[in-house]
């Protein structure tokens, strides 16, 4: 039985409901599937039509209350009240004023806010002097930076305690801020600072930030560049507390706005009330930062690394945020507002439609199963795949623990942090790979040296046969954490049979320490490879014989199968996961898989996009992974094929020569689909 479901909203522009705003509310309304009124007082008119609407006079000053029939027609009603909300574009002349301005900035999290801006100053201090210590004032400045770092931690941990519940199952991500605060890297070299220069507390944090902001940002990887952030912020936090500065409050917004700072750490971010914050954009940052993560949690539009966004916008400027594309467009036309509102309504009518998916089997019309997994990053993720009805985690980065410090992690810190993730999945699959580190990656307490072409270096395995002793760790923590629910191993860059053996022969060395140890683990967990060297496709037939699955990172076999830098925007086109090569090399590994008996799973990017699913199923995948928040579409695209229908699409796509003809076979066949789904 449907439910009505209202919403207030006091008109706020001069003229109130009149011929112009009539119109807008109807080209609305009728994006409703159901009825939609329109309330003022006692007077109940339809909103689908603009004389009922015109009839009610509703003037500047006067609260209207729109009324859906149906829990379905949610996205146009807050449609209706965005668009009343900004006077509908009319006050002060915003309907023709200022030019559009349009920003383009790295999605963060996906999408569509309209409102009004919210300009803050999250910065820390811009100037800070340095001075010099006498040698008896050392004790009192040390003092004076522990008391500092205290209130710090003291801060962050109220911030926990007050999260609100979605971001609480995320509190990792401030934990680990926390226990940088105490890192001999950061906390242990400023002390070291101060009493061997005999400066300032403020200096010294700067000097040793500074220092370790430069180490990362020269790492090409983005995820671990957007580490030197996770330190900048926690710096910002000391500085403030030594100098006795506040930070702004955003607990304090009373009203709804879209947040525009220079930058927002997780801290900040996890101090976000959904009811008065629609999304938010800042200056700096990236997809892979934590404050994104918290983002995607909050399930709000942001947009980050926008650069210059806090110097052309005002607070009350109109905004339309785009998460999807990456796109903030500032005093939109009446033209683009209408252009965006409707493109809201399809947008979150399409996310409803799609949740419906997140719990369902991932089965085909014809009854193939097909698992739909996610890819994570931290142990926080564990919970998005959970909350986005996915079937295990695929592919469980594992290099985060290893950052910004200055020694490597015990086996009781990595054990730890995968016994949380696998209790909290199980009894669904976790997927752990080992450590994947090259030049680009190298940890501040490593010995690797500079090399010409890292990704091509010492990366990986080959790191991991190199230093036994770190993989030993690792693999013992493993094997460990598997005692408490479903887990497998995934060894990276693997490019020889060699390897592979070296590594199995190192975990049954790492099971027997174990056993006799009489530490619970399980050793007889499944060991997969990843496919992401060419050499791997051609000795697949043999590696079958040494592991339990294939798992295929298709962003690495692309760029290195087709000779790709997918960075480099002169080449990027040819970057195409229907390449003719790639569509015959996934094949070669899946039916060399199905020959030994083991399954073939996917990891890559290529799995997250619906477009490439009916080639995926006709493939043979078992097993697919993905960004979290991809899978609910994904499992609505899998329940609307056949796996034969899919088979004959791949054996007449493996007689295509060009990219471009297998996309038109892909439309052709699957258009409708398609276009539903992306």
């Amino acid at each position: 039985m449907s439910q009505c479901i209202s919403k207030k909203t006091l008109m706020i522009n001069e003229m109130g409901i009149h011929a112009r705003s009539a119109a807008k509310i109807v080209k609305l309304a009728n994006k409703a599937h159901f009825n939609i009124w329109a309330i003022r007082d006692s007077e109940k008119v339809s909103a689908k039509n603009i004389f009922d609407l015109l009839s009610i006079a509703c003037p500047a000053g006067v609260w209207i209350e729109f009324v859906v029939d149906d829990a379905m027609d949610i996205p146009v009603l807050n449609a209706l009240t965005d668009l009343a909300e900004l006077g509908f574009g009319e006050i002060n002349g915003e309907s023709a004023g200022t030019p559009e301005i349009r920003l383009n900035g790295v999605s963060a999290s996906s999408g569509i806010c309209i409102g009004r801006a919210y300009v803050v100053d999250m910065d820390s201090i811009q100037v800070i002097r340095k001075y010099h210590i006498s040698e008896p004032a050392i004790g009192k400045e040390l003092k004076r930076f522990k008391s500092a770092v205290k209130k710090t931690r003291d801060d962050m941990i109220a911030i926990i305690n007050d999260a609100c519940q979605d971001i609480r199952e995320h509190t990792d991500i401030l934990q680990t801020h926390i226990s940088l605060l105490k890192d001999k890297l950061l906390y242990g070299k400023i002390l070291e600072t101060i009493e061997s220069e005999k400066i300032n507390a403020e200096w010294a944090l700067k000097k040793v930030t500074s220092s370790l902001r430069s180490k990362f940002n020269r790492m090409a990887d983005a995820y671990l560049k957007e580490r030197a952030t996770d330190i900048v912020h926690v710096s910002d936090r000391i500085l403030m507390n030594l100098v006795g500065a506040d930070m702004a409050d955003i607990t304090r917004i009373d009203r709804q706005v879209i947040l525009v700072a220079r930058d927002l750490s997780p801290a900040q971010a996890s101090q976000i009330k959904q009811e008065t914050i629609k999304g938010f954009i800042t200056d700096l940052g990236g997809k892979t930062s934590h404050t994104g993560i918290i983002a995607r949690s909050l399930n709000i539009p942001a947009i980050m690394g926008l650069k210059t966004a806090t110097n052309q916008i005002d607070t009350d400027d109109i905004l339309i945020v785009d998460g999807t594309s990456g796109i903030v467009i500032v005093h939109p036309d009446d033209s683009t507002l209408m252009e965006y509102a409707l493109r809201k309504i399809d947008y979150e009518a399409q996310l409803s439609r799609f949740l419906k998916y997140r719990f369902v089997e991932s089965k085909t019309l014809d009854g193939f199963w097909l698992g739909v997994m996610g890819n994570i990053e931290i142990p926080d993720e564990a919970q998005l795949v959970i909350e986005n009805g996915g079937d295990g985690i695929g592919l469980y980065r594992t290099e985060f623990q290893y950052m910004g410090r200055n020694d490597f992690p015990s086996e009781t810190e990595l054990f730890d942090s995968y016994r949380n993730v696998v209790q909290q999945m199980a009894p669904r699959p976790v997927t752990i790979r080992t450590l994947d580190v090259n030049g680009d990656k190298a940890l501040n307490h490593s010995e690797i040296t500079e090399e010409q072409n890292p990704a091509l270096g010492l990366r990986a395995i080959r790191y991991s046969m190199k230093r036994p002793d770190i993989f030993k760790i690792q693999i013992r923590a493993i094997l460990r954490a598997a005692h408490f629910g479903s887990v497998r191993i995934l060894l990276p860059m693997i490019s020889s049979c060699e390897e592979i053996m070296e590594a199995r022969k190192m975990l049954s060395i790492a099971g027997e320490e174990l056993k006799q140890e009489s530490l619970p683990h399980r050793s007889d967990i499944e060991v997969g490879i990843m496919v992401e060297v060419p050499s791997v496709v051609v000795l697949s037939d043999m590696m079958a014989e040494l592991v339990d699955f294939f798992s295929i990172g298709t962003n690495d076999l692309i760029q290195f199968s087709l000779a790709i830098d997918r960075g480099n925007r002169e080449v990027a086109y040819l970057y195409s996961p229907l390449h003719p090569a790639i569509i015959r090399m996934i094949r070669q590994v899946t039916e060399n898989g199905r020959k030994q008996g083991i399954p073939t799973y996917m990891c890559g990017e290529m799995a997250g996009d619906p477009l490439n699913i009916p080639v995926l199923l006709g493939l043979g995948l078992n097993e697919i992974s993905m960004n979290p928040q991809s899978i609910p579409a994904i499992k609505r695209m899998i329940s609307s094929l056949r796996l034969d229908a899919c088979s004959s699409l791949v054996e007449e796509a493996l007689r295509l020569k060009t990219t471009r003809e297998i996309m038109d076979l892909l439309h052709s066949t699957y258009g409708s689909l398609l276009y539903a789904a992306v």
